[in-house]
């Protein structure tokens, strides 16, 4: 299991005014800063403007030089795009946000949200499958996404990509339907899926952790995938290649607790082969609509929801702490030089690398976040690590 990354006990209160929305976005948009750090600066200054006034100090820690947060200037033209086009902020801490998205470790502190917000505190499975799906994917995809919302009352989430990720927001247009979009909300990819994401804007809801206007490289696939399987109690793959991304999903929704199934199909299908092996692996293997309500009505409606992030503004007093365990420079300097040499191109888990070390959590992880910030280590989804190239 992955450490949390918003340790404290006491939520941080919730960005109220204009002004504490502009710092909150700032600190999300600054150089280095993923979910872990920025959890971790809320939590350990209280609030966000002190928050944001930590990080430069924080950054020149481990010599990086002439650090600075995102420009101001930056954030309110990104605002002032999202008020254009009439999307909203939804961070971490506001009402809106999903309670079982806000329950994953690496939960993103705000994403952007166009259309109808009330989907989402609706219930919701997530679909993801092939790009290159078979007309027998594309018609079981179109059946189950209809059932979930005409016989069921869920709504769907998917990525709008090509395939079955389309026919899934299709299919679920009249009943609800969540699109994740790896770019900014206002930059559809691929370009085919325009027409399906201005009818999901209209009727369903885009999200995107991401910038608005920005374009989606590879690397942010992977993010976006963590957030389709966050948002829903179940995850249902229709077609997936043996290394595909839908398998990258389903593996996510796998860490954070979620229900995996699966539509079998014909062993010499390479589209089928992910999907056979989730089978083989443990996961619920789907015929139709009834398969899914059955492993449904065996899970909790949802989880009790998430107190909003904020910190007492006065904590109450303690006893007197013992002591602080002091470390010389030598001392810091090893634990660095050890942190990389533990670290590879291959991702590790976090709570696996501090067991590794024998070293407490409390002095390795604020040396994480100084070696994210430096450009030496890089962050992944589902809590893992990786040593930067």
């Amino acid at each position: 299991m992955t450490e949390e990354i918003h340790p404290s006990n006491h939520p941080p209160l919730p960005p109220t005014t204009e002004d504490d929305r502009v710092a909150w976005l700032r600190l999300l948009r600054s150089r280095r800063v993923g979910p872990a750090t920025f959890y971790r600066l809320l939590s350990e200054n209280g609030n966000i403007h002190a928050a944001l006034a930590a990080l430069p100090e924080l950054a020149r820690s481990p010599g990086a030089k002439d650090y600075t947060p995102c420009p101001i200037g930056v954030v309110e033209a990104e605002m002032e795009s999202a008020r254009a086009l009439g999307a909203h902020l939804i961070c971490r801490s506001d009402t809106a946000y999903p309670d079982l998205l806000a329950q994953t470790p690496d939960a993103p502190p705000a994403f952007w949200a166009l259309g109808k917000l009330e989907l989402l505190s609706r219930p919701s499975i997530s679909v993801v499958g092939a790009r290159n799906a078979s007309s027998l994917g594309l018609r079981m995809t179109r059946a189950l996404c209809k059932d979930l919302g005409e016989q069921q009352g869920h709504i769907v989430v998917s990525g709008l990509a090509r395939g079955i990720d389309a026919a899934a927001h299709k299919a679920a247009l009249d009943h609800g339907t969540i699109a994740v979009m790896a770019g900014g909300v206002d930059f559809v990819y691929p370009a085919d899926n325009t027409d399906l994401a201005r009818k999901i804007a209209h009727v369903g809801l885009l999200i995107s952790e991401q910038p608005m206007g920005l374009q989606p490289r590879a690397r942010h696939f992977p993010s976006r995938n963590r957030i389709i399987s966050g948002m829903s109690r179940a995850l249902v793959v229709v077609e997936a290649a043996a290394k595909s991304g839908s398998l990258i999903t389903a593996r996510t929704a796998l860490d954070q607790g979620r229900e995996v199934l699966a539509v079998p199909g014909h062993p010499f299908d390479a589209r089928a082969s992910g999907c056979n092996m989730l089978i083989r692996d443990g996961a619920t293997l789907v015929r139709g609509g009834e398969d899914i309500r059955e492993v449904l009505q065996g899970l909790s409606p949802t989880r009790a929801p998430v107190a909003p992030l904020a910190i007492d503004p006065t904590p109450e007093p303690v006893d007197s702490p013992p002591p602080a365990e002091r470390h010389t420079p030598e001392d810091t300097r090893a634990l660095h030089q050890t942190i990389l040499d533990r670290l590879g191109p291959t991702p590790l888990a976090e709570d696996q690398l501090i067991r590794d070390l024998g070293t407490p959590a409390s002095r390795v992880t604020p040396m994480l976040t100084d070696m994210e910030i430096d450009g030496q280590i890089t962050r992944h989804p589902g809590g893992l690590l990786s040593r930067s190239a």
